[in-house]
């Protein structure tokens, strides 16, 4: 059975650092957390876990603070975690079976990450992060921000979730350290580029954050998923900014990096839902569901674009369409997903209205007897034969 180093970086973390190392406590040897400057309580409730506590002077570096928690680590495995992840139970068990099974021959062991769930529990948002690396191996973090790790030879994906369980967030923190950086002078690479043209975005900094995306693309070094995930953004910049066939030309732009996604082709359904096409937004609508999705996705999935949301749009378009059972199919097929969805319960009800006068009028004429053909004089006088003969319907 291998050994396992938990690592967490902290600073204020007071309200759920201990939620955090309950949940995984159970699957690890040692318990590695480094305070980067806490002024609450975080740093008296890591020591009632583990007298494994350093402090590690912040200097705008994620990666530095990781890696000099990794180098707490004494056990053969590291599990990093932050602190407002948890492991749900089902995970946990997963985690203490992959303990004691994992050959010593895996490098690194991949997990999914759940960012964010709707409110019947259902995955919205995920992707996989290396989790679970073999300390021997010296692997490190690259990046200030939105740092990763570097990792290479046998890998393992796993079937373990980690959840996201943020209950506040400063969103400030990224967006300031890079600017920070471009005050110094610094030339950003593709990866820095993309995740600063991130932060721009989410500031509604739209304007400045198209500039960033461009230079990422342009310079034609970016991984495909966020050159993907870049044409999606851009997308979004433009439509923010009221210049609708941008954003459609920025979704279409995505076909150039790989084959088309669930949520590309919910954008491009939608552009046309807005003006009408209604034939050629339900063409788009049902891509999003038949397209493939990669098994094991390293990059952001909404998994929304794939499930309920286009059949909720489906059930629009056809009801444009005066295709009102189809509607009806694809409305009945979102409730599977949102049973409560206040759209859902009201096209239901809608739907069942338009639907229920014309099934009446069907049963009404099935009901109706039909008018016998007439028989011959000599048939009806045999009756025996007529076993024997193909009457046409």
């Amino acid at each position: 059975m291998i050994t396992i180093s938990l690592c967490l970086i902290v600073k204020d973390e007071e309200d759920v650092l201990a939620r955090c190392v309950d949940s995984v406590k159970a699957a690890v040897d040692e318990i590695v957390i480094v305070d980067t400057g806490s002024t609450d309580a975080t740093r008296s409730i890591a020591a009632a876990y583990t007298k494994c506590v350093y402090d590690f002077e912040w200097i705008e570096d994620f990666a530095a603070a990781r890696n000099y928690a990794f180098s707490k680590a004494t056990s053969a495995y590291i599990l990093w975690l932050d602190a407002d992840d948890v492991l749900l139970e089902q995970d946990l068990q997963k985690l203490l079976a992959l303990k004691s099974s994992l050959s010593s021959d895996v490098d690194t062991v991949s997990m999914d990450y759940h960012l964010s769930k709707d409110e019947y529990g259902t995955v919205t948002s995920a992707l996989r992060r290396n989790r679970l690396v073999k300390r021997s191996r010296g692997f490190r973090w690259i990046g200030a921000v939105h740092e990763y790790l570097e990792v290479y030879g046998v890998s393992f994906a796993s079937d373990i979730a980690v959840t996201h369980a943020s209950l506040r967030h400063d969103s400030d923190r990224n967006l300031r350290i890079y600017e920070q950086r471009l005050a110094k002078g610094e030339s950003f690479g593709p990866r820095d580029l993309y995740y600063y043209a991130n932060e721009l975005n989410d500031h509604a900094r739209y304007e400045q954050a198209i500039i960033y995306y461009s230079r990422f693309l342009l310079s034609g070094e970016g991984w495909v998923e966020d050159n993907i995930a870049a044409c999606g953004k851009m997308s979004d910049c433009y439509s923010a900014l009221g210049a609708v066939d941008l954003a459609l030309e920025y979704a279409l732009r995505s076909f150039k990096y790989g084959s088309p996604r669930p949520e590309f082709c919910c954008r491009i359904g939608y552009w046309h839902l807005q003006r009408g096409a209604h034939a050629t937004a339900a063409y788009w609508y049902e891509a999003a569901l038949t397209t493939p999705k990669p098994e094991q996705s390293w990059s952001l999935q909404n998994n929304s674009c794939s499930t309920w949301l286009p059949h909720l749009q489906l059930c629009v378009c056809y009801d444009k369409l005066g295709d009102y059972a189809r509607a009806f199919v694809h409305n009945e097929r979102a409730r599977e997903y949102r049973p409560e969805d206040a759209s859902v319960l009201h096209n239901k009800a809608y739907l069942e209205g338009v639907l229920r006068p014309m099934l009446d009028e069907r049963m009404a004429a099935e009901a109706e007897p039909a008018e016998a053909e007439p028989v011959e004089a000599e048939q009806a006088s045999r009756p025996e034969k007529m076993a024997e003969q193909e009457v046409p319907l």
